[in-house]
């Protein structure tokens, strides 16, 4: 079942490079006055809701990192050069104030997030998984359960500047997994 689970996250890792590479391509259509708009929504802005997925990506690699080196397992794709934000943080910090360096930051990201699951070794899923959350909170499980909330986390809030796009007349396009398929 180990492999499974890895062959479900390369899935989820593909997929999320594509449907990332398409928001932003659909952002691209927009003035920069149109993403840094408030619109409402949790994080506010398109901008700022595809900023919050760069922190808490980053935060999860992290980790996930963490958890590699705590079972004598090193993670190359996720180096200090991809997981360069401050170690203080807020979920909703501002990365970076202009779109390329958003932009850039997001393939970055996205190239670091399919090496790492194409590295994951067949047990890592199972191995447990020992961090503290945002306010402190000591955290202790399976990782593939951290893992499954990762990729969620994402389909959330990209859902949510998928509807944000739309607001300020853009189109992102099927958006379904099975799409990409």
């Amino acid at each position: 079942m180990t492999r499974e689970f890895c062959d479900n996250y390369r899935l989820m890792a593909r997929y999320n490079r594509w449907i990332n590479e398409r928001l932003y391509e659909a952002c691209e259509a927009l003035t920069d006055e149109a993403r840094k708009q408030e619109r409402g929504a949790f994080f506010g802005s398109i901008h700022r809701t595809l900023g919050h997925l760069l922190v808490a990506d980053q935060v999860w690699l992290r980790r996930f990192a963490q958890c590699g080196v705590e079972n004598a397992i090193a993670f190359a794709s996720l180096g200090p050069d991809v997981l360069d934000m401050p170690e203080a943080y807020t979920l909703d910090m501002v990365l970076f104030q202009d779109w390329a360096g958003l932009k850039a930051k997001r393939a970055q990201l996205d190239a670091a997030i399919e090496q790492w699951v194409a590295d994951m070794p067949d047990a890592y899923p199972q191995l447990t998984m020992r961090y503290a959350n945002s306010k402190g909170v000591q955290r202790e499980h399976a990782a593939w359960k951290a893992i499954t909330h990762f990729f969620n986390h994402q389909t959330h809030h990209r859902g949510q500047a998928s509807t944000l796009i739309t607001q300020a007349g853009g189109t992102v396009g099927v958006t379904d997994l099975i799409a990409l398929l």
